[in-house]
């Protein structure tokens, strides 16, 4: 039972395909067949159904994988203390809300790269139910949240961090003095907020909506950063997360509001699948991501 074989058994699992798999490791797609097919012959079992065009794993397959996610784990980390100076080689994909990409990407990959030149990182946006799909599809391999925060068995949560977020005004706005803010207050301004359906965005929504309200925003856009920018310019009212807004704040040219009833809870999570097997690279990266708080980026 060679390494190779049970690598391939793997992504076949993972991906349902042995097409996909032959793409993804570099080899044709019946060298890959007749891999599992070995594999079969030698464990005396069937580890696929195999019905028309589509694979599924067998209850054997199922408990087989187990074992092959274990002994490559294994393997490397054999591999890894017998040769501390082995250089991780690799692409990683990572999904994550837009909303992070500047704090957690753009301020902080100067330093993954110092650390780990040969690891290549393949990222996709998407809102947080589009990520949790491309997480149980094997699209990606790490998704980081901004949301309310998941506990399901069905993933492995890395780290969290609770993120502040508030209603913000421009400093030259009327609201920005005012102790007791209502919800009609806020509905009576224009507002400017990040795409329907994302993360806090949907929070907010779901929010007014227990509230009897709704909000038709004058302008929606993806990166929060420009509408941080159009706030200190009192072109309207957002609700943004106080990493995005705090050098503003600190300037003095926005001021975070207090409204009654509005308690939204947000949190950045770093999250896996349980069944994805977890390789040198892929780990790197989310103890990186893990060791980013971005809290105090903005500080």
């Amino acid at each position: 039972m060679d390494l190779q074989g049970l690598n391939i058994f793997v992504q076949v699992a993972e991906l349902n395909s042995f097409t996909k798999t032959a793409d993804l490791l570099g080899y044709s797609q019946p060298t890959v067949s007749f891999q599992i097919k070995q594999l079969e012959k030698e464990l005396g079992v069937q580890l696929f159904d195999r019905i028309g065009h589509t694979i599924s794993l067998t209850d054997a397959g199922r408990e087989a994988l187990k074992y092959a996610q274990q002994m490559i784990h294994i393997s490397q980390e054999m591999l890894q203390v017998e040769n501390e100076n082995k250089e991780i080689i690799g692409v990683v994909r990572i999904a994550m809300a837009d909303s992070l990409c500047l704090p957690v990407v753009a301020n902080n990959f100067g330093d993954l790269r110092d650390k780990f030149p040969n690891i290549s990182i393949d990222i996709k946006t998407a809102g947080t139910g589009d990520l949790y799909n491309l997480l149980d599809h094997n699209e990606v391999d790490v998704v980081c949240t901004l949301d309310s925060p998941i506990h399901n068995a069905v993933y492995k949560i890395v780290s969290e961090e609770q993120i502040g977020v508030h209603f913000i005004v421009s400093a030259d706005n009327p609201l920005s003095v005012k102790t007791k803010i209502s919800v009609d207050d806020l509905l009576a301004q224009p507002f400017m907020l990040t795409e329907k359906g994302m993360s806090y965005r949907r929070l907010l929504d779901e929010a007014m909506a227990r509230h009897s309200a709704e909000i038709s925003p004058i302008l929606e856009i993806s990166s929060p950063e420009i509408i941080c920018k159009l706030v200190e310019k009192n072109l309207g009212v957002s609700f943004l997360p106080d990493y995005v807004t705090e050098a503003s704040v600190r300037d003095g040219k926005i001021v975070r509001l207090l409204v009654d009833g509005f308690d939204i809870q947000v949190w950045k999570q770093i999250i896996y699948h349980r069944d994805k097997w977890v390789s040198a690279p892929m780990k790197a990266v989310m103890e990186h991501l893990s060791s980013i708080s971005i809290v105090e980026n903005k500080k």
